[in-house]
């Protein structure tokens, strides 16, 4: 069960559930049939995500099933079906679109990405794509406008039913044409670009045109690049056109100077030459804002190449737009209203500075000209800043003296900390080496004792067994010295009792 939906990029085939969705698939089968979808825009394009269509009005808030041509607008939506359970995991999966309160009536969509799972439960998967990747692609690469909305028509022309296993309702034969029919008025005036319409935005350009259209766009890019980077306030925003950029200045060239020779062409406003920060030195260019356009444009052209300070000077219409980051009187409207900025006071002086807040009206403090101001209360608020000074720089030298005072303690102490745990270092290895020799002395002379022990035992025993021998040779020679003394007696008196008894029988 599968349909073609032949759209103005190719061609995209959808193969049916319509087991798992027999109610969803037979609307969708049928409002093919009836040829409901030709002409129907893809009217929401949403990059890596999903594109939609199925409204024939184009805005998206449209549609009806095919229940309501054939029962009246109280069916003109139908229930959504969840059960089996499907899920939108395969780039190209169809769902029928909710339209509020689980009801589902002729839009559809289909994904362009794998894995929506946030689309689950809440839009009815019906079918999938099985042919037709590279022009879901194509949809897919649209460009769109902030609505997802495609600049150049994309739509259905025409819908094909390869296969239909419902049977058609009664009274949906009268629905049916017998050929395709011609767009509405209605559905070819709900586009922009036509689908078949050719863009060329060179058409009827001559060359210089399109070179200048194309810097046009180049430059727009750069300066949106600019903008996110935080360098410009706003893409369009444009440098003020009463300022005159001024280059190629001799280093000794002042601010009266300039002053002095511009303001031939009209008043000015302010006159700035811009030093360096740290040393003061003359960065060879300054900014001439005029009072008046016509001024700075006179200037423009007369001032270019001129002889200052045995220097030849060039002029251009300033592109800076410092005046509009400070809020001036052509900055936008939330852009910055004031910024601090350091800035040379004392004209000549070279090396100082002091930290000025801006007007709201974007006048620099110290270079506007006001008209009627007191000369004794600028000389006050001159000694009053350079008392100020005066303290500030006391207090940043007392700092300096503390913070560096503070430092040598902290790596006085920090070397001193160092050497105590070197000498402990040291005296636990001293320690421990003096235990270690010790120890190994007292082993080896512990072990020297046993040796002698052992020496001095096996002498005694030696000494004792001689002398247990001698004793058991002494014992046995005295027992025989005895034996033979006993037997030498016994014999003698033998010898004797037979001579007496010889000598009685001789009587």
């Amino acid at each position: 069960m599968a349909v073609i939906l032949e759209t103005t990029l190719g061609d995209l085939t959808v193969d049916l559930f319509t087991e798992e969705r027999p109610r969803t698939c037979l609307n969708f089968l049928k409002l093919c049939k009836t040829k409901y979808y030709n002409f129907c825009l893809f009217h929401s394009v949403q990059r890596n995500f999903m594109v939609q269509t199925g409204d024939p009005t184009g805005k998206g808030r449209g549609g009806e099933s095919i229940f309501c041509k054939l029962y009246g607008d109280q069916a003109r939506f139908f229930e959504m079906e969840t059960n089996p359970r499907l899920k939108h995991r395969k780039v190209g999966t169809v769902s029928m679109v909710n339209n509020g309160g689980n009801m589902h009536g002729s839009q559809f969509l289909i994904t362009t990405r794998e894995d929506v799972d946030y689309l689950d439960g809440q839009h009815t998967v019906f079918g999938e794509v099985s042919e037709g990747d590279d022009v879901l692609a194509k949809i897919n690469e649209a460009i769109c406008d902030n609505e997802h909305r495609p600049y150049q028509d994309i739509r259905i022309n025409h819908t094909v039913v390869l296969d239909d296993p419902f049977d058609d309702p009664a009274g949906l034969a009268d629905h049916i044409p017998d050929r395709s029919p011609e767009p509405t008025k209605e559905q070819l005036e709900s586009g922009r670009i036509g689908a078949d319409e050719a863009i060329d935005d060179a058409e009827g350009r001559s060359q210089e045109e399109v070179e200048e259209m194309l810097e046009e766009k180049e430059a727009k890019a750069r300066t949106q690049i600019l903008e996110m980077v935080g360098d410009l306030p706003e893409a369009d925003v444009a440098p003020p056109d009463n300022v005159l950029f001024v280059c190629k200045l001799n280093p000794v060239t002042q601010d009266d100077d300039l002053e002095v020779i511009f303001s031939r062409f009209g008043e000015i406003k302010c006159c700035e030459v811009i030093r360096d920060q740290k040393t003061g030195d003359s960065l060879c260019y300054a900014f001439v804002e005029f009072e008046k356009p016509e001024a700075c444009e006179e200037a423009y052209f007369k001032m270019d190449n001129v002889l200052i300070d045995d220097r030849r000077i060039h002029v251009d219409f300033s592109q800076s737009v410092s005046k509009v980051w400070k809020g001036g009187p052509n900055a936008p409207k939330g852009g910055q209203k004031s910024k601090f900025e350091l800035k040379d006071k004392t004209k000549g002086a070279g090396k100082q500075y002091d930290l000025i807040l801006e007007d709201e009206d974007g006048d620099e403090a110290g270079h506007s000209k006001e008209k009627g101001r007191d000369a004794d209360t600028s000389q006050d608020r001159r000694s009053k800043d350079s008392d100020s000074r005066s303290r500030h720089d006391k207090h940043k030298k007392k700092h300096r003296r503390d913070s560096s005072s503070s430092e040598d303690d902290r790596r006085h102490r920090k070397k001193h900390h160092k050497k105590e745990r070197d000498s402990n270092t040291d005296r636990t290895v001293d320690r421990r080496r003096r235990d270690a020799s010790s120890s190994e002395d007292e082993q080896r002379h512990k072990k020297k004792h046993r040796k002698h022990d052992r020496n001095s035992g096996d002498e005694s025993h030696k000494k004792r067994d001689r002398h247990e021998r001698d004793h058991d040779r002494h014992e046995r020679d005295y027992d025989r010295h005895k034996h033979r003394e006993h037997r030498s007696r016994s014999r003698e008196k033998d010898l004797k009792h037979s001579r007496h008894e010889k000598h009685r029988h001789k009587h």
